[in-house]
């Protein structure tokens, strides 16, 4: 197994996917495309995974590596390769593929709840992301990290996986292996205190949640890297 790994913009890197392949010494590749390194040659890979960013997956044409990045979706997708997209990687899968990419009603910052939908419930992935890792139930609901204001349609042939109360759309599957999440499962403890650093009601806000939640969340993200990495 070989993983490339596509950065939007450098601030908003693998995190702890990126944790949990030098855990398991898996070779994997990490290209900032905003930097402008080009993309290798992704016959070397079989799984990628794409970042997030501030900008919009509709951006394409003032950042033409979203449309490097769509083309390489498509293109796994009919491979049959693993994909996973995060937060804009999410809304860039649900445009190669068909669907429409536009802004949410607020955005969703900070911890909230996402809730499994019944094909979230069947689903052996994410299964593995809503057992708690220290009681070992399973819990429908549970808190995730987001920090987003777009959103997209559930693309044809996939299944919605998850919603939270703002957002119907959190996350999707689409043929065997590509899975979209619109919240930022690889955000480590680090990344969110230099995201949210000034001092604000609000960031201290997120910051103190942050050490409340962070460490059943992290573990709940490594045991879902495990069923899709492995």
């Amino acid at each position: 197994m070989s993983v490339l790994i596509c950065k939007n913009i450098e601030t908003e890197g693998p995190g702890t996917i990126e944790d949990y392949l030098r855990l398991k010494e898996l070779p994997y590749t990490v290209v900032e495309l905003s930097k402008g390194e080009e993309i290798p040659v992704t016959n070397d890979f079989d799984t990628l995974v794409i970042m997030g960013g501030p900008m919009s997956a509709n951006e394409g044409e003032k950042y033409p590596y979203i449309k490097e990045e769509e083309m390489l979706v498509r293109d796994f997708v009919k491979k049959d390769r693993k994909i996973l997209g995060i937060c804009l990687g999410a809304q860039i899968i649900a445009r190669a593929i068909g669907s429409r990419v536009y802004r949410g009603h607020e955005e969703e910052i900070g911890w909230y709840d996402i809730e499994l939908t019944g094909e979230g419930l069947r689903d052996r992935l994410l299964e593995k992301l809503a057992l708690h890792p220290v009681v070992r139930d399973f819990w429908k609901r549970f808190k995730v990290f987001h920090w987003h204001g777009e959103t997209f349609d559930i693309p044809g042939g996939a299944a919605r996986l998850a919603k939270s109360e703002l957002y119907p759309n959190q996350a999707f599957k689409y043929g065997n292996s590509a899975y979209a999440f619109q919240f930022h499962i690889e955000a480590s403890r680090e990344m969110i205190y230099s995201w949210f650093s000034k001092e604000t009601d609000i960031n201290r806000k997120i910051r103190d949640e942050t050490e409340k939640f962070y460490d059943v969340y992290r573990a709940r993200a490594m045991n879902f890297y495990e069923r899709f990495f492995s």
